[in-house]
């Protein structure tokens, strides 16, 4: 991943990405420090919470704006309560290799979970954070015997997840 720019984000926009990120996970983000990196090959953009890769900006089209979510390394980090699938043991080597998940495998989805949301996807052992996805149905219809209900967009092991800078 190449880096076009970086710079520090003003308070105004420190604000805004606070509240997506509560909003959307449950996780207040208290950082000293927002630098945005922003990426000259990629679709999205990171932002360094006190050094950390912790956010990712995704472009969500011209009339939707900007959609800010914790990245794998993000949600491990500050533990998210809202917005969570949690998949089974079985899911666990797909779903890290960047897998849509199935139905089959998931064992509980938080319900307030629209379609076209961002979410996150912990393994039920230890809930550690897999990978970050798009709901395709409503948290209440996750569950089941059949289907695709979450695209992976990122996961451990992809370059979001190895970006360093």
């Amino acid at each position: 991943m190449q880096v076009k720019s970086r710079h520090h984000l003003r308070a105004d926009e420190i604000d805004d990405l606070e509240t997506q990120i509560e909003s959307r996970t449950g996780v207040e983000l208290d950082g000293d420090t927002y630098e945005m990196v922003e990426l000259a090959d990629e679709p999205f953009d990171v932002v360094l919470v006190e050094g950390d890769p912790d956010v990712v900006r995704f472009d969500a089209g011209s009339d939707a704006g900007v959609e800010a979510f914790l990245t794998v390394q993000g949600a491990n980090r500050h533990g998210p309560s809202a917005g969570v699938v949690t998949v089974d043991a079985g899911a666990i080597s797909f779903v890290s290799d960047g897998a849509d998940v199935m139905r089959p495998g998931i064992v509980e989805a938080d319900d307030d979970v629209a379609e076209g949301d961002l979410v996150t996807i912990a393994e039920e052992t230890h809930g550690k954070v897999l990978a970050i996805g798009r709901a395709l149905v409503d948290g209440e219809e996750m569950s089941g015997d059949a289907g695709k209900v979450v695209e992976s967009i990122h996961h451990v092991g992809d370059a979001l997840f190895e970006f360093a800078v």
